[in-house]
């Protein structure tokens, strides 16, 4: 009997599709391309190009899990809304790579960025959209984009996903239009969702389904905040407070972030019991 690990296996694809074509890996892994001659330049592209490709999924799984609320199949929506969640715990571990780099070698290639940063990313400011916090002027950065402007605008016309679990918790409770209207700026906590998000916490049998998606939405939220720390703690520990190569105030501006709730009646509503 061979030993040989390639027995039985199909060696040869000139006419069948292979792991590499399904994956498409050759374009995927010929989009690393330095500008620069320092060794850590390839560190900072993949990092990067990969948290892309997570934030792809993410967005894929958040769709997903609002059109499934809004359906009433909250079950699917717990599994979408607990992979994105396991989604912010892979780049949460990304910042742990790229923390290896130290400030010299970073700024080694830095010129090479130019004036390109994360605050850039669209994919990042879509995800912020679909959670809520939305802010249209931020739409101005991603104007050269047709593709990425159009993905945002579409967005901002939909109910955020916190929205549509609102929806679903005033229909519980019968109060219609606690949500309120679609608005293209952030979400602002109220009292009255508030005292309803109590009302399913002080007695969580009868109301079972909406607590399992609020105990969903805030395992999301914090891993998201675990995110921003770990950005901000990544950026301050490489350059410490030098402006950002897209021109915020780096690691100011970061930290200002931090503050932001994206499902405040849900963190609130905790001192409240």
């Amino acid at each position: 009997m061979s030993d040989t690990p390639s027995e039985g296996a199909k060696m040869d694809f000139a006419a069948d599709m292979s792991y590499g074509d399904y994956l498409r890996l050759d374009p995927l892994l010929d989009a690393q391309h330095p500008l620069s001659d320092a060794h850590d330049e390839m560190l900072f592209i993949v990092q990067h190009q990969t948290s892309e490709l997570w934030m792809r999924l993410a967005i894929h799984e958040l769709e997903a899990a609002r059109v499934a609320i809004q359906g009433g199949n909250l079950r699917p929506a717990f599994k979408m809304l607990a992979r994105v969640t396991r989604i912010f715990e892979q780049l949460n571990g990304a910042w742990d790579v790229l923390r290896t780099m130290t400030p010299s070698e970073y700024t080694a290639f830095r010129p090479s960025l130019g004036n390109s940063s994360g605050f850039q990313s669209h994919q990042y400011r879509l995800i912020e959209f679909i959670l809520g916090n939305r802010n249209a002027g931020l739409m101005a950065l991603h104007k050269h984009k047709a593709a990425a402007t159009a993905a945002l605008r579409g967005e901002l016309a939909q109910p955020s996903l916190y929205q549509v679990a609102l929806d679903l918790l005033g229909e519980r409770f019968e109060v219609a239009g606690l949500a309120g209207p679609v608005a293209a700026v952030a979400w602002e906590p109220r009292a009255d969702v508030q005292d309803l998000w109590q009302r399913v916490y002080e007695d969580p049998a009868p109301h079972w389904e909406i607590y399992e998606l609020a105990e969903k939405l805030v395992d999301l939220e914090d891993y998201f905040r675990r995110w921003r720390f770990n950005h901000v703690t990544t950026v301050e520990r490489i350059i410490g407070f030098k402006r950002g190569t897209g021109g915020t105030s780096g690691v100011g501006y970061l930290r200002k972030m931090l503050e932001v709730e994206l499902f405040p009646e849900l963190w609130h509503v905790r001192g409240a019991l």
